[in-house]
């Protein structure tokens, strides 16, 4: 049987710095170039990206369009894919010479699966990796149950873009991705995936992950404007998600945890743009806490005590800053004297990731 030919899709917006790297690291797979396709779609970048993809003009399919996000740049680029499977590219990340044949491969051996994720290399701005992120075996999941889902939750690092390939008969089931995610539609497309047809997380890192101040999703210096666009775009998720995971047959329980760790990461970030009160803070903070948590020592306990006391008191913009602050500033260390608490989620992420 021939291998399925195969559509690389990299989606880009300013990435003057990156995208040259991106393109070149398809160019230099391992991996027939009869095979496949390069798609490039410009969400209207305002710098140097579009003279720097000139120089592969000859070698891809380049789409120039206005900006949209992320959604929009992908729904355009899935349009004018001609491949049985699509692997999709941010234009700031690289992938490994072995990616295409390695991914590839593992869907014509598992033709029940509809999506393959895997590992990743972080990388500093340079290209320098700073630490790997892998599961410890293949993880296979299909948010069967909430066992499942939790899982699920634990291996979404291996499914964002970058390292996300699917067959393009699993992603019509799904298709178009909602509008309004202008970041985070790789979310909506690999948990829809995993629900429709299942997925597969290999334990090899095989994509370049970068970490930049230019970063829409995990830049520390979030402005207020890159705030609202996640804030909407997590919004999106949680109204969009549980009627495609609904027709998927996906049971209610693991749509309530997918939908449930979503809607409190858009409450909090909510809260800190000032939006709600002390006492939405306090109910955020508590359904968190009882929603991830299965046990916790007394002085854990009485630490989440306090939190939930300053949260019903503090302006929740400056409660949300200092939690940040907390989160971001090494000041887990007080842990080791209060002890600490044993998360749902962590439970099942030590069996199943390593870093």
């Amino acid at each position: 049987m021939p291998s399925p030919f195969v559509s690389i899709l990299i989606d880009t917006y300013n990435h003057e710095r990156f995208i040259e790297e991106a393109v070149n690291s398809v160019l230099e797979q391992n991996f027939p170039a009869r095979e496949r396709e390069i798609v490039i779609v410009d969400d209207g970048s305002t710098d140097c990206t579009p003279e720097i993809l000139q120089k592969f003009s000859n070698l891809a399919k380049i789409l120039r369009k206005s900006n949209g996000g992320q959604a929009s740049a992908f729904n355009h680029g899935l349009a004018n894919c001609s491949g049985e499977v699509v692997a999709f590219l941010d234009g700031d990340d690289f992938w490994c010479r072995e990616k295409l044949t390695t991914v590839v491969s593992e869907l014509e051996s598992q033709p029940g699966i509809g999506a393959v994720g895997h590992g990743i290399f972080e990388t500093d701005e340079a290209g320098r990796a700073v630490s790997v992120h892998v599961p410890v075996s293949i993880v296979e999941n299909h948010l069967r149950s909430r066992a499942e889902a939790l899982e699920f939750l634990t291996i979404r690092a291996c499914l964002g873009t970058s390292r996300f390939t699917a067959r393009r008969t699993t992603l019509e089931k799904f298709l178009p991705i909602p509008a309004d995610l202008v970041i985070e539609a790789d979310e909506y497309l690999f948990t829809c995936a995993a629900a429709f047809d299942g997925v597969r997380v290999l334990p090899l890192p095989l994509t370049n992950y970068r970490l930049h101040s230019s970063n829409h999703y995990q830049s520390r210096n979030l402005t207020s404007d890159r705030l609202l666009r996640k804030l909407t775009s997590l919004d999106s998720l949680t109204s969009n998600l549980p009627s495609r995971l609904d027709a998927a047959g996906t049971p209610a329980e693991s749509v309530s945890a997918v939908i449930d760790s979503i809607s409190v990461d858009a409450d909090r970030l909510r809260l800190g743009l000032g939006r709600g009160s002390s006492l939405d803070s306090f109910r955020v903070e508590r359904r968190a806490f009882r929603q991830n948590y299965y046990s916790a020592t007394i002085g854990y306990r009485l630490f989440h005590f306090i939190v939930l006391g300053l949260a019903s008191v503090l302006p929740p913009r400056l409660f949300y800053a200092l939690r940040h602050k907390y989160a971001t500033a090494g000041l887990h260390r007080i842990r080791k004297i209060i002890g600490n608490a044993e998360s749902v989620e962590s439970l099942v992420e030590s069996k199943v990731l390593h870093s």
